[in-house]
């Protein structure tokens, strides 16, 4: 009978109908028809099916309630099989300042996964490339690192992008990306750390050409962290060739002896 009255829009009978035999799954539906999003938030918590979270979610969403889609929204991101099709719906509509809020909200639930802060990462680059770098910072061991890497290149965040090869131990690669953009990548120590731990020695080479050009006063510095692995013959070589070799007379002295 409920739902002859809800097919025929009958929204107050089935209402009555529903609550009498806790149908909560068609009163929150219902609820949403007679413009009661609360009530029907509450309902699908006594639902608690993913079926009526979701219902009631995009109901939400589509009258701007947005903190009420916040807390259906939430029961339905810590299910990885249903983020994708969540964070479409609200992207497609262009609520891209409340999407990114329901995840900042949802990242301390218990059931939170790596799908969560790799999407959020993602929005980030995207729409708050400010927030980007603490997200990274505190979370780059559950993102997924392929996806936020490519999201980091294709915002320019060259930072942050040289901050995720750091931790995830591409020191080629953050190396390569420094030299590409040190305007917003290099810092001195940061690049002498990662230097050292290269695994590709041409990069040795690279970087000294890099130093004579963008920073030559700091060049002696970076020879004496690349000394030990360095082939001084050949270094010397490109030195002369490049008519620098009084630029790095405290380089030849200290490697006169070995």
């Amino acid at each position: 009978v409920g739902d002859r009255c809800f097919d025929q829009e009958m929204y107050e009978a089935a209402k009555l109908l529903y609550n009498n035999i806790s149908n909560y799954a068609k009163l929150a539906v219902t609820l949403c028809h007679l413009g009661d999003y609360q009530g029907a938030v509450d309902s699908a918590r006594k639902a608690n099916s993913t079926k009526t979270w979701k219902e009631i979610c995009f109901a939400c969403i589509d009258k701007e309630e947005f903190r009420l889609a916040q807390m259906c929204g939430i029961q339905i991101v810590v299910q990885a099989e249903e983020l994708e099709e969540l964070i479409s719906y609200y992207q497609n509509r262009g609520y891209f300042e409340e999407l990114i809020q329901l995840l900042e909200a949802s990242l301390g639930h218990e059931r939170a996964h790596i799908g969560m802060f790799t999407e959020l990462a993602i929005l980030y680059s995207k729409y708050k490339p400010q927030k980007m770098r603490e997200h990274l910072e505190l979370f780059w061991s559950r993102v997924r690192k392929p996806k936020v890497l490519r999201a980091c290149e294709q915002a320019h965040l060259w930072s942050e992008l040289v901050f995720l090869y750091d931790k995830y131990e591409e020191y080629d690669n953050a190396i390569l990306t420094i030299m590409a953009h040190p305007s917003e990548a290099w810092r001195e120590n940061h690049f002498k750390d990662i230097i050292s731990k290269v695994a590709n020695i041409e990069l040795y080479y690279k970087s000294i050409d890099f130093y004579l050009e963008f920073k030559p006063m700091l060049l002696n510095d970076l020879l004496l962290i690349l000394s030990p692995r360095l082939d001084h013959t050949r270094a010397v070589s490109y030195f002369l060739k490049v008519k620098q070799l009084p630029l790095v007379k405290p380089y030849l002295r200290s490697v006169q002896n070995i």
